[in-house]
């Protein structure tokens, strides 16, 4: 088990010169924020991981502060996995504050829930006016031939001090999950998700309006690769320069 630690905590703010700078980079228990080649479009920074995976009693957590005017760009290297908590539980948890005018742009990679696997993942999203964020998330239920493990994905977003989107995802019980009209044979649930601004792009589908400023396309199948391919190619459409911070399109 590893024992509960601090937070993996990222601060940026825009300096007098207009630059995106890193106020703290503070390494958690989990992940270490590592800085990427200097752009011109914002600060990117890696978030990699520094354990194997969650396992029974972890606590990861992330606090994300983007202040006025800044930009900021995420990824992750890698996935996370869950393993096996024989009988105990994990959590994952996000906090993220963006200031007026501010950007953040989180591309993660998948979340995947091995069978007796038991998390809590919460993000909660704080967004001040003229703030915007684009997150990219996939959770996986069960690694190859696996059933899946139990989660619960709960996120909340706020922007100008009005709740923009409130959904708790339930998939706690493998039976009812399974259900037809529920996920029925699917495994793997993608989102693109924009807080904060209109994403533009092409017609999609499967899009669907926040109550506010924001859009989501959600994604189910039986495999990740699929699921993938059709997230990167809305993730792009809606990285256009114009769309999310005027810079060029993310790779």
């Amino acid at each position: 088990m590893t024992p509960a630690g601090g937070p993996t905590v990222v601060t940026v703010h825009r300096d007098g010169g207009g630059r995106d700078v890193a106020r703290d980079l503070s390494p958690g228990t989990f992940l270490a924020p590592r800085p990427l080649t200097p752009s011109a479009d914002g600060l990117h920074l890696a978030l990699v991981g520094t354990t194997a995976g969650l396992l029974a009693g972890d606590d990861l957590r992330i606090r994300i502060s983007v202040g006025p005017g800044a930009r900021l760009h995420l990824r992750e290297p890698a996935g996370l996995v869950a393993y096996d908590h024989r009988g105990g539980s994990s959590s994952w948890n996000a906090v993220v504050e963006i200031a007026e005018g501010g950007e953040l742009t989180w591309d993660s990679k998948p979340f995947v829930v091995s069978t007796g696997a038991d998390v809590t993942r919460d993000m909660d999203v704080t967004l001040a006016p003229g703030a915007r964020m684009l997150w990219r998330d996939t959770l996986v239920l069960g690694r190859s031939g696996e059933r899946g493990g139990r989660i619960r994905a709960r996120t909340r977003a706020v922007h100008d001090g009005r709740e923009l989107l409130v959904e708790d995802l339930d998939l706690t019980d493998p039976d009812l999950r399974e259900l037809p009209g529920i996920l029925g044979p699917h495994r793997v649930i993608g989102a693109v998700t924009a807080l904060g601004a209109d994403p533009g792009g092409p017609p999609h589908p499967s899009r669907m309006d926040l109550a506010g400023p924001g859009a989501q396309v959600r994604l189910l199948a039986t495999g990740a690769p699929a699921v993938e391919r059709e997230l990167t190619a809305v993730w792009r459409s809606w990285r256009e320069p114009g769309v999310h911070g005027g810079g060029p399109a993310a790779p």
